[in-house]
């Protein structure tokens, strides 16, 4: 891995102020949005718009969450550049996953809304995930442990803490305390920011569910299916596509998960 000189996570911006009547010049701290290319084997795939911060575990993440690698022994390297324009993550790949990514013929181009990612038709969508495997189950889980695991993510965001403009992913053990916590502009980049981090700590297979500080999108279960992780909470709601994935890969979703409970659907 080089790094070139990355840019800031957190930028200084002139601002007016106005509050109780009374207005007056000051400065604010954003969060940096920038463009991250990634591509494989010399071949761009997918431009996202994201805090440049924990990149290298964005890039391993976002292959294992995309199901572009099957686990992280088939990246057998990464470069980072940045420039004038942006930053860029060359990951060098496994030949089978390579011949696979070819076939699918995927042209992405990422944002921190929603959207289907510059999918080529209705056909590739991929929204039918495997049943999760029994052992990777967690039924002893609660709304107790849950509710834990959140009273503890508000600690851990210092780039929401600055700006205000940053979600979060954390992995909690089944009792409920927070292991890790990623940060991003983008709630799917903050997910794949955390799956990298876990896949580089060997964690991802160990017992654990994920949380996040914004609503359960359909991508963020099928980003959680694919890899077997059993649970995800969020602290807004789910959409219904989110909610069959998740019923159809036996993966346990949580919504409104707030100080005074949470709703399991």
């Amino acid at each position: 891995m080089t790094t070139s000189a990355l840019p800031p996570p957190v930028g200084d911006r002139p601002v007016r102020r106005t509050q109780n009547g009374s207005s007056h010049p000051a400065t604010d701290q954003l969060a940096s949005e920038v463009p991250v290319a990634l591509s494989f084997n010399g071949v761009s795939h997918a431009v996202m718009m994201a805090t440049p911060a924990d990149l290298e575990d964005f890039a391993l993440g976002f292959a294992l969450s995309e199901g572009l690698i099957a686990s992280p022994a088939q990246c057998y390297g990464m470069e980072l550049a940045s420039g004038p324009l942006g930053c860029e993550l060359r990951l060098e790949i496994a030949s089978r996953a390579f011949d696979a990514l070819k076939r699918r013929r995927r042209s992405l181009e990422g944002r921190t809304g929603c959207g289907l990612c510059g999918i080529e038709s209705l056909a590739a969508l991929d929204l039918q995930p495997e049943p999760l495997p029994a052992e990777r189950a967690l039924p002893g889980l609660g709304v107790t442990d849950v509710l834990q695991a959140f009273e503890q993510l508000s600690a851990r965001q210092p780039l929401s803490a600055l700006t205000g403009a940053c979600h979060a992913a954390g992995w909690a053990l089944p009792d409920g305390r927070l292991l890790e916590v990623a940060e991003d502009v983008g709630r799917h980049n903050a997910l794949d920011k955390l799956i990298g981090r876990l896949a580089r700590q060997g964690l991802l297979d160990q017992p654990g569910f994920v949380i996040v500080s914004s609503r359960a999108s359909y991508e963020l279960v099928r980003k959680c299916a694919r890899l077997s992780l059993p649970a995800l909470a969020a602290i807004s709601a789910p959409t219904t596509l989110a909610v069959d994935i998740a019923r159809q890969a036996g993966l346990r979703l949580f919504g409104f998960c707030r100080e005074n409970g949470a709703v399991e659907y």
